[in-house]
């Protein structure tokens, strides 16, 4: 049964989380759907890039991550998808995926393999795999719930989008060892 978690900064206080629970479980009505936190700081993607950090590796592989916290919704900011050895993710190019896409590279260093693939990132353009209506307000709704039920229902990857080098990160904080 595939397992596809949210993370948002809607709080609970209304319908929106509700919605797109619903739309996944149209379009893969055997799917499992977990909350990591609906709770982070209202546009905080740093915050959101963390918790969506400590969290994913607990899950089984395989499992699709979608975020939606989203400053620039509405705006040119792509949707993204990225494929890791371990699991998906969904969700905006914002750097939400900062710490994901630095720890691949950081496991993928490590194993020093000759040939060794990184993350699949695409720019989700593929609009058959969204919903028909899309809002300028709510793509965790019309763009990123659709695009990871898609995934769940089996839907191959590579054909949700076209795959790109250059998502948005943050550089991540690093500790440093001071002279005092």
């Amino acid at each position: 049964m595939p397992i596809i978690t949210l993370t948002t900064d809607f709080g609970l206080a209304d319908g929106y989380v509700g919605t797109m629970k619903g739309v996944i479980l149209s379009i893969a009505p055997e799917t499992s759907i977990v909350d990591i936190s609906h709770d982070i700081e209202p546009q905080n993607v740093r915050q959101a890039a963390y918790v969506l950090s400590t969290a994913a590796p607990y899950f089984p592989p395989g499992t699709i991550h979608v975020v939606v916290v989203d400053p620039g919704v509405g705006s040119a900011r792509r949707p993204l998808a990225v494929r890791t050895e371990r699991a998906y993710f969904v969700g905006p190019d914002n750097g939400v995926f900062s710490y994901v896409l630095a720890g691949e590279q950081e496991a993928r260093s490590k194993r020093q393999e000759a040939g060794a693939k990184g993350p699949t990132v695409l720019h989700l353009n593929r609009r058959e795999f969204w919903l028909p209506t899309i809002s300028q307000t709510f793509h965790g709704r019309d763009i990123f719930s659709p695009v990871a039920a898609h995934l769940a229902a089996g839907v191959p990857f590579d054909a949700l989008g076209t795959p790109i080098t250059d998502p948005v990160t943050f550089p991540l904080p690093r500790p440093e060892r001071l002279p005092d």
